[in-house]
């Protein structure tokens, strides 16, 4: 009898003391808060410090701007959160990372889908479906920062190296530049000039063959001429001397 009781006391206190350490294992990880992905909201923070303003309230115009920054910082968060996501899930799954990053990304991409919502409704209540575009818009602004930007690096970039070099220097290197050889335009072939003969509209008449296969003579020559008198009568006196 005492060797059944021995090890089912055993059994009983392993079983016990794996589930005292589980439940308070489990309550201090509750306790413990996840540390946030990113830092403060201050551009929503801006919004309903505006909002809760009453004396004076503020401008319709100024709260329409505040919304629209708040929307600008949630797509910049969305597009990093898109970003970080699939690299930050293969670091996991290779335990080069903590489960505690990983949900602290979880936690903050649901906290930017109840954002979302929120900046919705808000969008709403100024203009009736602006919601549905302001996200659009923010985008389109952040692009515009973009290219700003990268025009007035390249600003600054080209008067350091004015600044380094000289405005003399850089023209005289463009002028140095060889010249690239252009290509001569391909010109139409002439047209062969019309014959003086031609008739109207470039034709020429056609030539009629004589009785004898010769070409009858062309208008104007002595040959196409008619026959004077005179010179029949000469003629004829000439064939009677010759019979």
């Amino acid at each position: 009898m005492a060797s059944v009781f021995v090890p089912v006391l055993y059994l009983v206190l392993v079983i016990g003391s794996l589930g005292i350490f589980s439940y308070f294992y489990r309550k201090r990880a509750a306790k413990r808060q996840i540390e946030s992905y990113f830092p403060r909201h201050f551009e929503r923070d801006a919004y309903v410090t505006l909002l809760q303003q009453t004396d004076p309230p503020p401008h319709e115009t100024l709260l329409k701007a505040a919304l629209i920054r708040r929307a600008i910082a949630d797509v910049q968060r969305i597009l990093r959160i898109r970003e970080d996501k699939p690299a930050l899930q293969m670091l996991l799954q290779k335990g080069s990372v903590g489960d505690d990053l990983w949900n602290s990304l979880l936690a903050a991409e649901k906290e930017m889908e109840a954002e979302i919502l929120e900046v919705v409704n808000e969008a709403n209540t100024f203009v009736e479906g602006w919601g549905q575009v302001i996200f659009q818009s923010a985008s389109e602004i952040i692009q515009n920062e973009k290219m700003r930007a990268i025009v007035e690096a390249s600003a600054k970039s080209r008067a350091a190296k004015e600044a380094k070099y000289g405005k003399h220097h850089t023209k005289k290197a463009i002028a140095a530049l060889p010249e690239i050889p252009t290509s001569p335009k391909p010109t139409s072939p002439t047209q062969p000039a019309t014959p003086l003969s031609a008739g109207v509209n470039g034709l020429v008449p056609p030539s009629s063959a004589g009785a004898d296969g010769n070409e009858s003579a062309t208008p104007g020559s002595p040959a196409s001429r008619p026959a004077s008198p005179t010179s029949l009568k000469s003629s004829g006196k000439k064939g009677k001397k010759r019979k």
